[in-house]
């Protein structure tokens, strides 16, 4: 990999806090990144709420960025754990 196929995030989102929104976890010896309870918590009242009613722009925008945070996330996870295996 080359920092060239580095994906790069386009925004955050603004409700993202800076501090606590990211835990790391071991999972069979492999640091995995995830987004936070309080992340996760308002990932889901969006998520309610969408399926209850439509979205204003802002929040179809802010559950956008979580989108693209989310799929980040997974990149750096998957290739972390493919580094790790490799190496073994």
């Amino acid at each position: 990999m080359t920092l060239s196929t580095f994906p790069k995030l386009s925004a955050l989102p603004a409700s993202l806090p800076l501090d606590s929104a990211i835990r790391i976890e071991l999972v069979e010896g492999i640091p995995i990144f995830r987004a936070s309870d309080a992340v996760q918590s308002r990932i889901e009242v969006l998520l309610n709420k969408q399926q209850e009613t439509a979205l204003s722009e802002e929040e179809e925008r802010e559950l956008d960025c979580y989108e693209e945070v989310d799929d980040y996330l997974s990149f750096v996870n998957r290739t972390v754990r493919n580094l790790i295996v490799a190496q073994n």
